[in-house]
């Protein structure tokens, strides 16, 4: 129950977006004949699905709608449900662990971005000064926290158990040589909690929304080589050939998008194909 555990505030903020968000009278699976609606974290995947909506959709014969949500959690609910008819915003460890755990038929179309993971201090300029008996915040969904937990292993902070894989867990930490202690936070709390901790490892699109550099401010940033962590454009399953999701598909991966994201996060975010 940790791994999707939700506070009220942050439902009843995605519910309201999600009443008054962006758009609102698309169709979603079932009706392929409307406007396909699409559900997004603000930043950066609302962001580029707006530029495509702007610049892109119409010229392509795409009928566009965005609705923005808050959390990891509705927009994966609400795509299963029929609600939505794609989203932007998850990595493909997140979806698959999403299926198993909530018996979900979610499916990734085609990889849009890598929104890099960063450590964020309001303490130390480099994370290899972080002192001895330091807190750390960690976020609490799981795939997100063992990733996490291997970024501070890419560093020497801590070593993680050989079989600990990708749903790590500070359980499975085998040396943690500055005895870091963690602290599990909801992701999108994680900017609040720097004022009171010696370090947060931050996602990547709560980063920007806090006003964040990615690029500037993490004193450790996760490295684009062979970097599971891209984000999908997702679909239920089964949806995957409906030519609206096909031509998204395309515009998302297209010359113009590439330079959309180069251009405005300026290495915060990297385009699937300048990685």
């Amino acid at each position: 129950m940790r791994t999707y555990t939700v506070p009220a505030v942050a439902v009843a903020l995605a519910l309201g977006l999600t009443a008054c968000g962006a758009g609102g009278s698309g169709s979603g699976a079932d009706d392929k004949s409307g406007p396909l609606l699409v559900g997004a974290t603000p930043t950066p995947a609302g962001e580029v699905l707006t530029y495509v909506k702007d610049n892109l959709a119409e010229k392509a014969g795409l009928d566009l709608e965005i609705k923005e949500f808050t959390d990891y959690v509705l927009p994966n609910t609400a795509l299963q449900d029929g609600t939505l008819g794609a989203n932007l915003y998850q990595h493909k460890p997140y979806l698959e662990d999403f299926n198993e755990s909530k018996g979900t038929t979610l499916s990734a179309v085609t990889e849009v971005y890598l929104p890099p993971m960063g450590v964020y201090s309001e303490k130390v300029e480099d994370v290899r000064e972080l002192r001895g008996g330091a807190t750390v915040a960690l976020p609490n969904d799981t795939t997100n926290e063992g990733r996490a937990l291997e970024l501070l292993a890419s560093q020497g902070l801590i070593e993680l158990k050989k079989d600990a894989g990708a749903e790590a867990s500070p359980e499975d930490i085998a040396k943690n040589p500055k005895r870091l202690t963690f602290k599990e936070i909801e992701p999108a709390q994680l900017p609040r909690s720097l004022g009171d901790v010696d370090a947060a490892v931050i996602n990547n699109n709560y980063a920007l929304d806090a006003g964040l550099s990615p690029k500037k401010d993490a004193v450790l940033l996760e490295s684009a080589e062979d970097n599971p962590y891209n984000n999908v454009l997702a679909v239920k399953k089964g949806d995957e050939d409906d030519p609206r999701v096909k031509k998204l598909a395309e515009l998302l991966t297209s010359p113009e998008v590439k330079k959309f994201i180069e251009d405005k996060y300026q290495g915060s975010v990297l385009p699937v194909t300048g990685n």
